[in-house]
């Protein structure tokens, strides 16, 4: 999900767009994996008792809590994006009211990344952008290929702040 066309400045493009590591939807998939197997086996335990309205309100419960603990981490996830331009880092996140963060590439001091055991075996980790502003940094956590990431936003910075000069 890159930046739209309306978003974008004259004569800037799009070089790479990113979300969070695929590893924030492990909980849900996993509530999902139980979930339908509890509710598959609590119906099949219900069968055609009760006029088959029990039935229907496990099915229900199920499809709530489908939505409250998969639905909704998967939408935060999806439209949780950052997105770097040869101008300028993008964060956009929300669902129903959207946000966003923009910083400029000459106005970024500062370019570092972390990665502990967990992320250097799924190749993911965190990327920590500070600028020449009153605000805290931005830190852009479970970015995978981090490193080729924080690669692209030097080399972009440093030609920023040639430019400049």
């Amino acid at each position: 999900m890159a930046l739209s066309k309306k978003m974008l400045m004259t004569g800037e493009q799009n070089l790479q767009t990113t979300r969070t590591h695929v590893k924030a939807l492990i909980v849900p998939f996993l509530v999902l994996l139980v979930l339908s197997f509890g509710a598959a086996f609590l119906y099949a335990q219900v069968g055609d008792d009760a006029d088959g309205w029990v039935g229907w309100a496990i099915v229900a419960a199920a499809l709530v809590l489908f939505a409250w603990f998969v639905f909704r981490p998967f939408l935060v996830w999806y439209l949780w994006t950052y997105t770097l331009t040869n101008r300028r880092i993008v964060e956009k996140k929300g669902v129903l009211t959207r946000t966003g963060r923009v910083i400029p590439l000459s106005r970024i001091n500062d370019v570092s990344y972390e990665k502990n055991l967990n992320d250097r075996i799924l190749g993911s980790g965190t990327l920590i952008i500070h600028n020449a502003s009153d605000e805290e940094g931005l830190l852009l956590d479970d970015i995978p290929k981090v490193e080729q990431f924080h690669r692209a936003i030097s080399d972009l910075v440093f030609e920023a702040h040639r430019s400049d000069d």
